[in-house]
């Protein structure tokens, strides 16, 4: 059965990029320009992870991960932060929001997909 992964980031070549290497991984891929773009995709449809930036406009990658959070059926996804934020207490505030992981940017595209495999079985 193919997952379906959503990708959040307001970098269109980010967005590109990514959703290129996880299309060719085998993953059906869905992709949102910002958190409220993505909370309109959390509608009952499947959605096996979240992946996503931690800066965007409008709503940043904790307000979306705190959102999702509250969201019947999507309690428990697995959500990724994929960011060039290195500061130890964002990262601590994105794990008490409800964050499973982090990757730094630039990402190398073995580790992000050992990751998901781990996190989607």
């Amino acid at each position: 059965m193919i997952k379906t992964i959503l990708i959040v980031d307001d970098s269109v070549s980010i967005r590109k990029s990514v959703s290129f290497f996880l299309s060719e991984a085998g993953y059906n891929i869905l992709i949102a320009g910002d958190g409220e773009e993505a909370l309109k995709l959390f509608n009952g449809q499947k959605i096996d992870l979240l992946l996503t930036d931690l800066h965007m406009p409008k709503m940043n990658g904790i307000e979306l991960i705190r959102n999702v959070r509250q969201l019947d059926g999507y309690k428990r996804i697995p959500i990724l932060l994929l960011t060039t934020e290195t500061l130890q207490e964002k990262k601590l505030e994105a794990k008490k929001s409800g964050a499973t992981g982090w990757l730094n940017k630039p990402f190398d595209k073995e580790k992000l997909n050992n990751v998901i495999k781990k996190l989607i079985r």
